[in-house]
């Protein structure tokens, strides 16, 4: 069987999901693939930093993450209850950690409204599926991909599942099949790096004694790193005696209890293992993020190891940058060298999150060199400016992608706000749920929002009571900030992201 597509997605995690849906919603027909039977249920990712949930709420999920979040405090509330841990004073007062210092403090934060999320990745996973169910997209799922050619005006790919398979055409290619990707090695990706060195586990688990793992954070020993908790059951691990001999091996009770009783030293014993996982801590990172007609994406493009929980954040944002684009070009309105704006945007972001979770590693070994420059940071948090660059950091944050601006909100990724419109107040992400981009006009006759009309019907013109005005783009960035009634610059941002195939002599008279 043969069919055709405009974007084939494979990989039906997280970011795969969100990328079919950016691009559903900019009018392209996708299909998602992917060769896992059901999702995994596995324990993954624990929360959710503040792009990632932005990324989200942009596309309607707002209510699903608060319930998400609800359930998983009622859950931290039970562990309080278990081991006398006070956990959710400490939530109020501080935003996440760097390499297990938990000191990042949301009173030293620009915007610590911005933070992250106690949503599970599974979670994540379900609110997703609900949205790409409502908007009709398929997904096939048990579908190995076992060959992609690239070709002049578009990409062709086998498949092969246990009851068919077949050939799918497609115009473009996005792989979002995790850090092992095929897709990344059938295109020829580069994927350089280095090596792993250590051993993470995370698992649910019945322990006979947990509080004999207290207290409750990131515990540092002679012989690795580990963390029970904050919910029943939930430990995390790092070994630094070596990379597993065999990732996929299948992970079970006795070797989880014999890491544990080793780096903790505690006396416990693992009654029951209900899920588990390892992997190593190499960091690689892709060359490019785009290959002719075959895009990547998540884990696919980049991999580290997960402290500070930046993988679903990198990689939502990757989505976010990538769908409109991709849309925007299959719809015709912009030529395909705006695809390449997205190696340029992601990849120093994904180049800094490699470092510094490299970083992380080093003051957590247990060596006394590490720890002495762990406890030289340590003291380094206590300033202010030093606790917002690395609250930023970790955060995501102090992404700005470099759009030739001199101004500092341009390049930015906005987060939401009320928009005060007369006697009406909306919020910023409620205008941004069909995936359009967004013109904010303070100007007090109007003519931005004219000019802005004339040309797109893919950007949604709010006019606000104060300024300044702003385009921003589907994926939340300012493209061009403005003075109330000025529109300097405003028409090279619209043709250098929206329109550039739009005859702008169409709308030669809204300058006047």
């Amino acid at each position: 069987m043969k069919t055709s597509v405009d974007v084939v997605v494979v990989g039906a995690g997280p970011v795969g999901l969100l990328t079919a849906i950016e691009l559903t919603l900019g009018g392209v027909r996708v299909l998602v693939l992917d060769r896992l039977a059901a999702a995994s249920m596995a324990v993954k990712a624990m929360s959710v930093g503040p792009l990632g949930i932005e990324a989200l709420t942009r596309r309607g999920m707002a209510e699903a993450i608060a319930a998400a979040e609800a359930r998983s405090f009622a859950a931290m509330d039970e562990f309080t209850k278990q081991t006398g841990a006070e956990l959710r004073g400490r939530a109020s007062k501080y935003s996440g950690h760097f390499g297990g210092l938990s000191l990042i403090r949301k009173s030293a934060q620009k915007e610590p409204e911005r933070r992250p999320r106690l949503v599970r990745q599974h979670d994540v996973e379900t609110m997703l599926a609900d949205r790409v169910r409502a908007l009709g997209i398929e997904v096939r799922r048990e579908c190995d991909v076992t060959d992609v050619v690239q070709q002049v005006n578009g990409v062709e790919l086998e498949w092969a599942s246990p009851t068919d398979g077949g050939r799918i055409r497609c115009a473009y290619l996005v792989g979002c099949d995790g850090g092992r990707s095929l897709i990344r090695k059938m295109a020829g990706f580069d994927f350089p790096g280095t090596a792993p060195t250590s051993t993470f586990y995370q698992v649910v688990a019945e322990i006979d004694h947990p509080d004999r793992l207290l207290p409750i954070g990131w515990n540092r020993t002679s012989d690795g790193v580990f963390c029970y908790g904050p919910v029943p059951g939930r430990l995390f691990m790092l070994d630094f005696i070596g990379p597993p001999k065999d990732r996929q091996a299948p992970v079970t009770r006795e070797e989880i209890e014999a890491v544990l009783r080793r780096i903790s030293g505690a006396d416990v014993r693992v009654k029951a293992l209900e899920s588990g996982s390892r992997w190593a801590d190499n960091t690689r990172l892709v060359d490019t993020y785009r290959r002719g007609r075959v895009l990547l994406a998540g884990d696919a493009a980049h991999v580290h190891s997960p402290f500070g929980g930046q993988g679903l954040n990198l990689g939502f944002a990757d989505a976010a940058n990538l769908g409109w684009k991709l849309a925007t070009v299959i719809r015709g309105e912009m030529p395909e060298s705006l695809l390449d704006t997205y190696t340029v945007e992601r990849r120093p972001v994904a180049k800094a999150v490699l470092a510094n979770t490299l970083a992380q590693i080093a003051i957590l070994r247990p060596d006394p060199q590490s720890g002495a420059m762990r406890d030289l940071l340590a003291n380094l948090m206590q300033l202010d400016d030093v606790n917002r660059l690395i609250g930023e950091m970790m955060s995501g944050l102090a992404t700005r992608y470099d759009l030739g601006s001199e101004l500092d909100d341009v390049g930015r990724l906005i987060g939401d706000k009320p928009i005060s419109h007369g006697d009406a107040d909306v919020s910023l992400y409620d205008v941004m749920q069909d995936g359009m981009g967004v013109f904010l006009d303070a100007s007090t006759d109007g003519k931005a929002s004219r000019l802005v009309a004339a040309i797109t019907q893919r950007i949604r013109c709010v006019a606000v009571d104060t300024g300044p005005s702003m385009l921003i783009r589907p994926d939340a960035c300012i493209a061009w900030a403005g003075e109330q009634n000025s529109t300097d610059g405003l028409e090279d941002a619209l043709r250098r992201w929206f329109v550039e195939r739009c005859d702008l002599k169409c709308f030669a008279g809204q300058r006047e």
